[in-house]
């Protein structure tokens, strides 16, 4: 049976198989689950993204979001499935049961939500955007407002945001100028515009809290002086009913070029004078608060571009399995050969692998990033968990730009496949390629994230945990030399991992030398080589557990399986891995023409 939106499969594979997902459900805060719940869970968030979900997608983005009298309506088909999700928790899986949450172990979480994504972000962010609210709620938050507050964001009864981007700062946020002045009864009157607020008005829920970046009057300039704040749409009274309207209103929405069923909202605060506002936490450390929830942010960005991939690629697999167009090659000269279907054509099977082993290795990626996380957690030992949150710092901005750039061009390539039908709406796939570009620039753009990484990731401990990334690769190249198989793809992958951290070593040399604006103007180009040899790594690792299986005897489908896993690393490290050697190369070249061309020299004067 052809799969809808992810590969069941593979999904088993990498938690049960590659990750060992059940060492984690060993762990005493995972008690109260098992392999057979978690494969349920998983089981019916499938049911109910591809038979609930799937079918709002098209209709939503059709119909999109309406601004009516400073009012934000949703697609008319949403009201009914958004309620389906509130009513199984399912937009609050990965919250700790601590905060009213499921608790649900991380890889059937992350398995549930890369469904629904691809089922339909939109509607699925409307019942999930809460939790980050709440996990700063709870983080920061005094004990008043973590009563207040948390368990009606996680139960999706309120909706949750956050307030961040202004029009003359967007990722310098230190240019903010919404203010907050303080009342004498300890609250805040705020003041100011934002935009791109993703969710900021809407008509799926009672109230939405709003986290709110802006600079207490007389706060120095800078980062340094900006503070958080919780808005309420409607205040809260002490009893938890809903009280006055707060004074700040959505100004109108975005027209984008994708998720149309997502409100995109201008905000404005204290228009009228009376928009009250929480301090959340101390003053003047708005910045490290909101950046707490960026982790998340940036992880769930990553799982919508792979999610989007995903969904897309099995599309195309399916549509080359069932387009009848032209004779086989080795029959292009014989007339009345039967015309057989797309997938028979050695260029659309090139492509359906190129897309194959990115989803793959992003796929692995992801679970991978989710690992270090839980461990950084729950690990026996203080040096175990240190060791894996230093991990997962150093990987999080890849997670986030790699996986929504190459989530995008996946689905550029799954329209490729369809021909001129991919390029129509009757199609799903050029909805999935519009809605899947926002990933690569919001929560930071493709910049942003190759800057966090260069200017800070790379010199966590001097240097040394990309050092232990580097050793954890060479883990897996040993095993891979063991397997006939797979030698000449472990020897690739270790020339690559070399040549890394050759270039990683220069290029860090340069940031610290005078030159440092030509280093940076190589960090993105670095971001995507090392994102490069993840995905050999991830696939290299997959085809390591697949060639043991093989060794092993198993079942006629789960060879098919196993096969197509060391065929795709073979194709990854043959096609694709040349190429990222070439641009280390270009790397460490080091030409510095961007930065020494005049502005004039770009033309358009």
């Amino acid at each position: 049976m052809a799969q809808e939106i992810a590969d069941r499969r593979d999904i088993d594979f990498v938690i049960w198989e590659q990750m060992n997902g059940e060492e984690i459900l060993k762990y005493d805060y995972y008690k109260a689950f098992n392999r057979k719940t978690s494969e349920m869970i998983i089981t019916e968030a499938r049911k109910i993204a591809i038979r609930e979900m799937l079918p709002t997608l098209q209709e939503g983005d059709t119909q999109g979001v309406r601004f009516e009298n400073g009012m934000v309506k949703v697609p008319d088909c949403f009201h009914r499935v958004h309620k389906l999700l509130l009513e199984g928790d399912w937009g609050n899986l990965q919250e700790p049961v601590e905060m009213h949450g499921q608790g649900a172990p991380p890889f059937a979480a992350s398995a549930a939500i890369e469904y629904f994504m691809g089922g339909n972000w939109a509607l699925y962010s409307y019942a999930a955007m809460g939790n980050g609210t709440a996990e700063m709620i709870d983080k920061y938050g005094t004990p008043e407002q973590k009563e207040k507050y948390i368990q009606k964001l996680v139960a999706g009864k309120w909706g949750g945001t956050m307030l961040l981007t202004e029009s003359q700062a967007g990722s310098d946020v230190g240019a903010l100028e919404t203010t907050a002045v303080k009342n004498e009864d300890g609250t805040y009157s705020l003041s100011g515009n934002k935009i791109f607020i993703t969710n900021g008005e809407h008509d799926l829920c009672e109230n939405i809290i709003h986290p709110v970046l802006a600079r207490i009057e007389g706060d120095p300039p800078g980062t340094k002086g900006i503070s958080i704040f919780i808005v309420p749409k409607y205040l809260v009274n002490d009893d938890g009913s809903l009280g006055e309207r707060n004074d700040i209103v959505c100004t109108g929405t975005e027209e984008k070029h994708g998720i149309h069923a997502s409100a995109t909202c201008s905000m404005a605060l204290g228009s009228k004078g009376k928009c009250i506002g929480f301090l959340l936490g101390e003053e003047r450390k708005g910045m490290r608060i909101m950046f707490n929830m960026m982790n998340g942010a940036r992880m769930a960005t990553g799982l919508q571009g792979l999610a989007y991939a995903s969904a897309a690629y099995m599309l195309a697999v399916n549509y080359a399995r069932t387009r009848i167009q032209g004779r086989d090659l080795l029959d292009t000269f014989t007339p009345d050969a039967p015309a057989v279907p797309i997938i028979k054509h050695p260029d659309v099977r090139r492509n359906l692998l190129w897309m194959k082993s990115y989803v793959d290795g992003m796929r692995s990626f992801f679970y991978y990033a989710v690992l270090c996380r839980v461990k950084s957690h729950f690990a026996e030992t203080e040096e175990e968990r240190t060791r894996y949150n230093d991990m997962f710092e150093l990987i999080t901005p890849l997670i986030k730009d790699y996986l929504s750039v190459h989530g995008h061009e996946v689905c550029i390539q799954a329209m490729q496949v369809y021909g001129g039908a991919g390029y129509c709406k009757d199609y799903p796939v050029e909805q999935y390629a519009r809605d899947c570009k926002i990933a690569s620039i919001y929560e930071g753009t493709s910049g942003i994230q190759a800057l966090d990484l260069l200017g800070r990731k790379m010199g966590m401990k001097k240097g040394a945990v990309f050092g232990a990334f580097l050793t954890e690769i060479k883990k897996t190249v040993k095993e891979a030399r063991d397997i006939p198989a797979l030698e000449k793809q472990a020897s690739d992958l270790d020339s690559a991992v070399d040549r890394l951290g050759e270039v990683a070593m220069q290029l860090g040399k340069i940031a610290m030398s005078p030159d440092v604006k030509v280093a940076f103007a190589h960090s993105l180009p670095f971001l995507e080589v090392m994102g490069d040899v993840i995905m050999a790594w991830m696939l290299v690792w997959r085809a390591s557990v697949a060639a043991r299986k093989l060794e092993a005897g198993c079942s006629k489908s789960d060879t098919a399986f196993y096969n197509g896993q060391v065929k795709t690393a073979e194709f990854f490290l043959s096609t694709v891995l040349p190429g990222t050697m070439g641009r280390m190369n270009a790397i460490t070249g080091m030409c510095p023409a961007a930065i020494e061309i005049d502005d004039e020299g770009f033309g358009g004067i």
